[in-house]
């Protein structure tokens, strides 16, 4: 019931300052709910919303797939090594305080305008909370399974198998959901920077259009898609036991 009442509050919060303060004639009025709801139902009818949403979850999936198969991979490497930690750390911690925006004009001038460099910022995005989330998780393995693993005669594989991959997988995943979230927010003024499509792009349009109320139909979307996303990482990333005992 808790989050019908938010919901409800927040909507009429919404209307109270957007026709009740705000003065006739404002340009605030254009995104209030009315004109809001009239235009995402325009939008839905056209279609177009739908196909510039796919090209934003194209973007969204390669790039978070670029940073998990780079981020495991160097968190992996420097979570089981205390030296290669040590030797890292200060680099990492400098690129990681870099707002992933800021690489735009690297990466137009490395991949051009188009699908490439939006990928790209999404997986120099994405890929901090994985590394961070694999290196502690690997760092946190403890070596008495491991040598308990390998003295029961367990090899690399079903050491990493049994022993590793149950140990750190709980941080990796939760670095992956964190990922996830702090890329869809940056895919969306990144698909401001030269592409033709996507929820960005569409936003961008509407504002050289002057169509206000297709702006705000436009973020409701972007949030309720962000929502969907969320709370689907969230149930498949979930332990299997728990996903079990939820389902109950």
């Amino acid at each position: 019931m808790a989050p019908v009442i938010g919901v409800a509050a927040a909507l009429l919060l919404w209307w109270f300052i957007t026709e009740v303060l705000a003065a006739a004639g404002s340009m605030l009025r254009d995104f209030a709910p009315e004109p809001t709801w009239d235009a995402l139902v325009a939008l839905l009818r056209n279609g177009s919303v739908f196909d510039d949403a796919t090209s934003s979850m194209w973007r969204l999936t390669a790039g978070l797939a670029l940073a998990a198969v780079a981020g495991i991979l160097s968190g992996a490497a420097i979570g089981s090594r205390r030296i290669v930690e040590r030797g890292t750390r200060p680099v990492l911690m400098f690129l990681r305080m870099i707002s992933p925006l800021s690489w735009a004009p690297v990466a137009i001038s490395l991949f051009g305008v188009g699908d490439n460099p939006v990928i790209a910022l999404v997986a120099a995005t994405a890929v901090w909370p994985i590394l961070m989330s694999t290196a502690d998780g690997v760092r946190r393995i403890d070596p008495d399974h491991l040598r308990v693993a390998r003295g029961l005669g367990a090899g690399r594989w079903e050491v990493v198998r049994s022993v590793a991959w149950p140990s750190a997988q709980p941080y990796l995943l939760s670095g992956i959901r964190m990922a996830i979230g702090i890329s869809w927010v940056v895919l969306v003024p990144a698909e401001m920077l030269g592409v033709t499509s996507g929820l960005g792009y569409a936003i961008l349009n509407a504002k050289d259009q002057l169509a206000y109320s297709d702006i705000t139909a436009l973020i409701l979307i972007i949030g309720l898609i962000g929502y969907a996303i969320d709370a689907q990482a969230r149930w498949l990333l979930q332990p299997r036991r728990e996903r079990k005992a939820a389902a109950r």
